[in-house]
């Protein structure tokens, strides 16, 4: 089947449990869509493939979509958490649908490495986030010996959304406050973010009870500022902060809405608040968190009229559903004082600041562990020594990607795997398993690169933007 057929068959099929599940159609195939072109970035031709399934899309919206797109490959979709969050019984077969989504975003032009592992890291993020099996690579198809990663990777994805096949006909019992801390607590590093979030969770509860018993108390603001370097966890302690939050009795739905400025500005005037009003809405019960929420404002000196037109309705917002919603704005530290500072009631809303610290290398190891664990690899001893070397000649800069460097190591080694097996007729499981180091090495890596350059030739999209996801523990870590 060619790259847009399977694509509009996947469409198809997400639409059918969207429709059951309650999720308005035109957010299902705008987050699938999303989704798919971020896992095909980088293939050579997926552009015009991908612009065949969209009616009128050139080949700028298939890499706006992108963009858009790529907070999802390593975490849940929007609609997925808003049905996690609900405790949906469709949650499971909508990640089932997505993960066919991701299936049939490999068969999209001439995939590389890169998006064999991408395809697979993010159909194992929204089957785990679901509570469905995890990937069961045993059941993958042989390779052929072609060399084509397409039908590989494809059926990857595919063994991925079929290992569950039960979806969940009841609801499950939400999670209490102790079981999100410990969730929250089991996360590698973030000590100081632990303290800050048992402490302010603490305080709140606290704060209800003392209103349950008729006495006074401050009004004590909900939202939080997140400071840190990408890749540090800020999305995955935000969506946690949004179910403690909920399992408090301070928020009634408990979803996470993640948009950064795009999805906030419009490009006219007056649509921008419209734009803003209606983002903040489909975050009412829940946690609305927006990354490098700077970007609002930088560099303004009157000339931005359309980022302080965001400021100036999420404002509004903040105070209309301030008993049912909470707002997590996040980016790098000194930036976002400056956009807190420049408001006045931004300054007052966002009093409490956590600050995300950069991760070490046994941290960044564990986090490796654990997302290959997660998508049903294993890295043998000589693996994780490459990656400590990796680590070890890799600058700490501000370009570092923390979680997320771990995470985009390990999407590309399963697509050297998924290379090295190219010729494997009848692969054994712990073959079809076992991460090794050589998928690791820089050798291989150069594979990925002359794949990408090809891509670059063959669209001519020089200006196109570096791959910098959404910051995610689960993204990153």
């Amino acid at each position: 089947m060619s790259g847009e057929g399977g694509l509009r068959e996947a469409l198809t099929e997400l639409l059918v449990v969207a429709g059951r599940a309650g999720v308005a159609e035109d957010r299902a195939r705008s987050e699938a869509l999303s989704l798919a072109a971020a896992l095909a970035e980088s293939a050579p031709g997926a552009p015009a493939d991908w612009s065949k399934v969209v009616e009128g899309a050139t080949t700028q919206d298939f890499f706006d979509a992108a963009v858009r797109g790529r907070r999802w490959r390593g975490a849940p979709t929007g609609a997925l958490s808003e049905l996690i969050a609900d405790g949906s019984a469709e949650k499971v077969a909508y990640a089932e649908a997505l993960a066919e989504v991701a299936s049939a975003a490999c068969t999209l032009g001439e995939p590389t490495m890169r998006v064999v592992g991408n395809a697979s890291v993010a159909a194992a993020a929204q089957l785990q986030a679901a509570g469905a099996r995890p990937l069961q690579v045993g059941t993958t198809p042989t390779m052929p010996p072609t060399g084509n990663l397409a039908s590989p990777a494809a059926g990857q994805a595919q063994a991925a959304a079929q290992t569950t096949t039960q979806p969940a006909v009841e609801a499950e019992p939400a999670k209490t406050v102790e079981e999100l801390l410990a969730e929250l607590d089991d996360l590698t590093g973030l000590e100081r973010v632990k303290r800050e979030v048992h402490r302010q969770v603490a305080v709140l509860r606290v704060e209800k009870l003392r209103t349950e018993a008729g006495l006074k108390s401050p009004t004590i603001t909900r939202h939080l500022v997140f400071v840190g370097n990408p890749g540090t966890g800020k999305t995955t302690v935000a969506r946690l902060v949004s179910g403690i939050y909920k399992a408090l009795g301070l928020l009634s739905k408990g979803q996470l809405v993640e948009v950064d400025r795009s999805e906030l500005v419009a490009g006219y005037l007056g649509q921008t608040a419209t734009k803003t009003a209606e983002v903040v809405a489909s975050a009412a019960g829940g946690v609305l968190f927006i990354d490098e929420a700077y970007s609002l404002t930088a560099g303004d000196t009157g000339a931005d009229q359309y980022g302080r037109e965001a400021v100036d309705t999420l404002v509004k917002e903040m105070e209309d559903r301030r008993d049912d919603l909470v707002v997590i704005v996040a980016g790098y530290p000194e930036p976002m004082e400056t956009f807190i500072a420049a408001n006045p009631g931004l300054a007052s809303r966002f009093r409490t600041t956590i600050a995300f610290d950069d991760y070490s290398d046994d941290e960044l190891t564990d986090i490796l562990t654990g997302l290959t664990e997660g998508a049903d690899y294993e890295l043998v001893p000589e693996a994780l020594e490459r990656f400590r070397e990796i680590l070890a000649g890799t600058p700490r800069d501000r370009s570092f990607g923390n979680g997320r460097f771990a995470r985009n190591a390990l999407e590309a080694a399963i697509g050297r795997h998924a290379w090295r097996l190219r010729d494997v007729t009848a692969p054994t499981k712990d073959q079809l398993r076992q991460i090794l180091a050589e998928d690791l090495s820089d050798e291989a890596a150069d594979l990925s690169d002359k794949a990408e350059d090809l891509s670059d030739e063959a669209e001519d999209h020089t200006d196109v933007p570096e791959q910098v996801e959404q910051d995610e523990q689960g993204d990153e870590a």
